[in-house]
């Protein structure tokens, strides 16, 4: 039997057209989308409303899944991230001891220290088309779909 994590990311874009970034410290340093681990027996929408909640004080609403990424860790360990991007919210922004929050123009992610494969999954979230990124075990390019 495969096992497996189950995760999620959310882009939050407000009324300027500015998306919500993290910047993260320890394991997974720079900048990226809000997210985290579904708990077990959590439904995947609740856990995205949580995890943004918890990591930036605004409660979303409405979160559209847009993608998929995967990959394998090194004990063979599937891990999948669940992508999910909204415009909705409500509350007052604040950071968490996950990181530093902020509202930053789309232009400008490039220029920032992303958090290691955060890069890989931009296109998911600008580009429409995309749907999936894959890594096939041991190695570093990933697949997009």
């Amino acid at each position: 039997m495969e096992t497996l994590t189950l995760t999620n990311m959310c882009m939050v874009t407000n009324e300027d057209g500015k998306v919500l970034m993290q910047k993260h410290g320890g394991n997974w340093p720079g900048w990226c989308f809000p997210g985290g681990h579904i708990e077990k027996n959590e439904p995947f929408f609740s856990a995205v409303i949580r995890e943004v909640y918890e990591e930036t004080g605004l409660t979303i609403e409405s979160p559209m899944l847009c993608g998929v990424k995967q990959f394998f860790r090194r004990n063979g360990e599937r891990y999948i991230v669940l992508l999910y991007q909204t415009d909705t919210y409500t509350g007052q922004l604040r950071s968490s001891p996950e990181g530093e929050v902020c509202w930053m123009p789309v232009e400008r992610l490039y220029q920032q220290e992303l958090a290691p494969g955060f890069e890989e999954m931009l296109p998911v979230f600008l580009q429409g088309h995309i749907q999936e990124v894959f890594y096939l075990p041991d190695m570093d390019t990933p697949t997009y779909y």
